[in-house]
């Protein structure tokens, strides 16, 4: 059964397991199926707190050995950043030597794991934090040293010009250093000293014009400051915020006055340091603090040695680590999700994986027998699937089908089974990206740069790319089809940076006259795309816009009718039969009886010689004839009429399209309800009742264990049938469906506006840089046509192939998931997501 689906058509047939596994052999059991990843597993304990399930104990180690391998991680970027000349090398997981989590040692290389990590945390917090305190230290000195040299300037700067310094008298506002009485004790000889109190220190840059002015407040102008800016930042060894600060001299009178300066300082987080008057004592103290800045120096140059090898050591093993954390948090949250019983010690689990792949499990479970030596072998059962169960929707992509599956995912994740739309994908979402962006050189530049990221893609995906060059990188094979797809549209719309191509002989000749002239035809025919001369004439852009124009209605039509076909293969695999005859079949009809007419009538218009003298009538307006066709049913202007009976035709393609709007708003609701009259009719039971209809007497556990599969899996209560809520379905998706093809028929008429833009955007880009730079000659007309390529080039890239392809991209996003999934595309499944290692890392985050 399962070899039916090994492609994208559908997605991989499901099977639910159930798993009987003894507690020696758990751990390994679950590695071995992580590392297969084709397992989802079910929660058999809902209804239990997180913590108070069985392996709460180890998932709290594991986490807490996450915490620290993320603190090494902080550590490591923290070194970097501060030393960028000379980082400390990490080592990638690719070149460290794996760490196998299974065996019998497995419990061991745990325990020691655990003990390597407590260790090194220890070390390196003990590390911090002697490191911290000593650059604590460093700062307090070298705000001291600071303190001593102003202080010294400012004394030498007062002691020789006293002349400047003005008596003191009772006026608050004269400065403090002004008594004739003290003048006579400030000497510049050495031993001198001022007989004066004073306080100094250090304070926040920013803080200083308040210090200033609470000082002032508080000392009613009672004292004399002076501040110099410390020109050197002081680095919080912590958080590693530079800090400016300024050193501050005070002078006032009385202990009194003193102490209310040391507070304010205090509290504006300013920190106070003791100076002596004496220059003597001063000079001491300077040299003092020096020798002691000179031997802490000595010991940080050596702590921090210590610690670079720390985390040399951490860097070699901090991705073997890291991997060995995450399996192992991977593996015990998923026994958290097994049911455990104690008299038995055994874990069941129950869980979905593809049918294919059940052999493989069942290899992986012997496996993990064999590693962990246990005597209990793993046992598998696969149990019924109840009817009325949705299994996971899992589709197997490769590189290349990843990024289309993608695409339609995010729209919607598939039914079980579903057609998936995927796989058309692949080709229709190139193409009508192309069709909007058909130009031979802008694609050939799509395409190279696409080839060059699968040429290289390994070393790209192992590269830091960013996440916009990630995103193009992840896209790269459906930016390659983009191209050749666009490159195939630009041959055929004879465009290359705007320019026609002459690959064949043209179909006409332009003749050799003065003004206005017009070209005739030759006789040959331009065997491929579009002839090159209508590039060059004044109604090309009439002709072009009309053949787009047309152009785009056929593809939308195509792409629509395809779209409501594959209806069919879901109808006949979910056994829906009736809904063919309810609403494909009317469905098709609708479509076709309006704009299939259309699209053959716009083909028909074509393939008509209207020079032709057999032809009588005009070339019809469509839009009109379309138009009218509702308006006046069955009435023709006999001067556009194209066939005998057009107008009869027309007549009853009307009423076709009128008679299947009734089909689908009736037929199914009608059709349903048949269908649950049988089945009543025929006898109906629920699960709680027996055979007969007679309650079963069962308790609430035992119908709950069989609901989840443990045991019976018998299936549950029908889907209540109610007929209201089905004709109102009805009418809705009728309306909605009938109103839909007329504007999503309109909506394609994007690809018509697009290649338009892009094709007059191209021309306009020409005309204003190239076109102008081609003319002039000499050295001077060779560097300007450089510089003007330069730039031309440039904006061809930036604009026409980014922003416009942008552009094209999203608008041919839409149509696939409006104009098209609408039409056929359920949507109502939910992913397959298996356990696995191949993740993004848990410690991470």
């Amino acid at each position: 059964m399962a070899e039916e689906y090994p492609s994208l058509f559908r997605s991989e047939e499901m099977s639910l397991i159930q798993l009987y596994v003894h507690t020696e052999v758990a751990h390994d059991t679950v590695a071995e199926v992580a590392a297969l990843g084709n397992v989802q597993f079910k929660d058999l304990n809902p209804d239990v707190n997180a913590f108070q399930r069985s392996f709460v104990g180890e998932v709290r180690r594991i986490d807490e050995m996450a915490r620290r391998i993320r603190f090494f991680s902080t550590q490591l970027a923290k070194a970097n950043a501060s030393h960028p000349d000379h980082p400390i090398p990490i080592r990638s997981l690719e070149d460290t030597p794996i760490i196998s989590i299974t065996g019998p040692r497995a419990q061991t290389m745990r325990d020691d794991l655990d003990s390597t990590l407590t260790q090194h945390e220890e070390r390196l917090a003990q590390m911090n934090e002697s490191y911290s305190t000593l650059r604590e230290r460093e700062r307090e000195l070298l705000e001291a040293k600071e303190v001593l040299r102003s202080t010294k300037g400012f004394f030498e700067r007062a002691a020789s010009i006293p002349s400047e310094i003005r008596q003191s008298i009772d006026d608050g506002t004269q400065p403090l250093l002004s008594h004739e009485d003290r003048e006579a004790q400030v000497s510049a000889g050495d031993g001198s000293q001022f007989d004066f109190e004073f306080v100094a220190g250090t304070i926040n840059r920013e803080r200083l014009p308040t210090f200033e002015r609470i000082l002032w407040r508080v000392l009613r102008g009672n004292l004399y400051m002076n501040h110099t800016d410390i020109t050197q930042p002081f680095v919080d060894p912590i958080s590693g915020v530079s800090t400016y600060k300024n050193v501050f001299v005070i002078f006032a009178h009385g202990s009194t006055l003193l102490a209310k300066i040391r507070k304010v300082a205090e509290s504006m987080g300013g920190t106070l340091y003791p100076v002596d008057a004496s220059a003597g004592k001063r000079m001491d103290a300077l040299k003092e603090v020096g020798a002691r800045l000179e031997d802490l120096s000595n010991v940080l140059v050596r702590m921090e040695s210590s610690r670079d090898q720390e985390l040399k050591v951490l860097g070699e093993n901090l991705k073997g680590w890291e991997s060995v954390v995450n399996r192992e948090k991977r593996v015990w949250e998923c026994l958290n999700l097994w049911s455990y019983d104690a008299s038995r010690k055994t874990l069941i689990a129950e869980g979905w994986a593809p049918t294919r792949d059940i052999v493989r499990i069942q290899a992986a479970l012997r496996h993990a027998q064999e590693a962990s030596g246990a005597s209990i072998a793993p046992l598998l059962h696969i149990l019924p699937t109840p009817h009325n169960v949705q299994p996971p929707t899992f589709h197997r992509t490769n590189k290349f089908t990843e990024a289309f599956q993608t695409i339609i995912d995010s729209y919607g994740v598939a039914s079980y089974q579903e057609v998936n739309p995927a796989l058309f994908a692949t080709v229709t979402f190139p193409f009508l990206f192309a069709v909007m962006f058909g130009d031979v050189g802008h694609a050939t530049l799509m395409t190279v740069a696409a080839a060059l990221m699968i040429t290289f893609e390994k070393k790209l995906a192992k590269a830091d790319t960013g996440e916009i060059i990630g995103t193009f990188f992840y896209g790269r094979y459906i930016i390659l089809l983009m191209g050749i797809f666009s490159i195939f549209t630009g041959m055929i719309y004879n465009d290359i940076f705007s320019k026609g191509m002459h690959l064949f002989h043209t179909g006409w000749t332009w003749p050799h006259k003065e003004g206005s002239i017009t070209a005739v035809p030759n006789g040959h025919t331009y065997p491929f795309g579009i002839d090159p001369t209508w590039h060059g004439a004044d109604n090309s852009l009439v002709f072009i816009n009309s053949y787009k124009m047309k152009q785009s209605i056929i593809l939308g039509v195509i792409h629509m009718t395809f779209a409501i076909c594959l209806q069919l293969p879901n109808y006949l695999h979910f056994g829906e039969n009736s809904s063919i005859w309810a609403e494909f079949v009317p469905q098709i009809l609708f479509l076709h009886s309006i704009f299939g007419y259309l699209v053959i009538m716009i083909i028909a218009k074509w393939c008509t010689d209207w020079s032709s003298p057999s032809i009588t009538t005009s070339p019809p307006n469509l839009l009109n004839m379309l138009i009218y066709m509702f308006l006046s049913p069955g009435t023709i202007n006999e001067k556009e009429q194209m066939y005998a009976g057009q107008g009869f035709v027309q007549q009853l393609l009307l009423y076709i399209a009128l008679i299947c709007v009734p089909w689908m708003l009736l037929a199914k609701p009608y059709l349903l309800w048949r269908e649950h009259k049988n089945k009543m009719g025929r006898g109906y039971r629920t699960v709680g009742h027996g055979q007969n209809g007679e309650a079963r007497e069962a308790d609430d556990e035992i119908i709950q264990g069989e609901e989840e599969g443990e045991g019976h899996a018998e299936a549950e209560s029908e889907e209540h049938f109610e007929m209201g809520e089905i004709a109102v379905h009805q009418i809705i998706h009728t309306i909605e469906f009938c109103l839909g093809c007329i504007s999503n028929t309109a909506s394609y008429l994007r690809l018509w506006a697009l290649s338009l833009a892009h094709a007059q955007l191209s021309e306009v880009m020409w005309d204003m840089t190239m076109a102008k730079a081609l003319g002039p000659t000499g050295w001077q007309g060779v560097l300007g046509l450089v510089f003007i390529f330069v730039m031309w080039f440039q904006m061809s890239v930036g604009i026409l192939c980014v922003m416009e392809g942008l552009s094209a991209f999203l608008h041919a996003l839409r149509l696939h998931w409006v104009e098209a999934n609408g039409k056929h595309y359920r949507a109502g499944g939910y992913p397959f997501v298996p356990l696995t290692f191949n993740f993004v890392e848990v410690v991470g985050e």
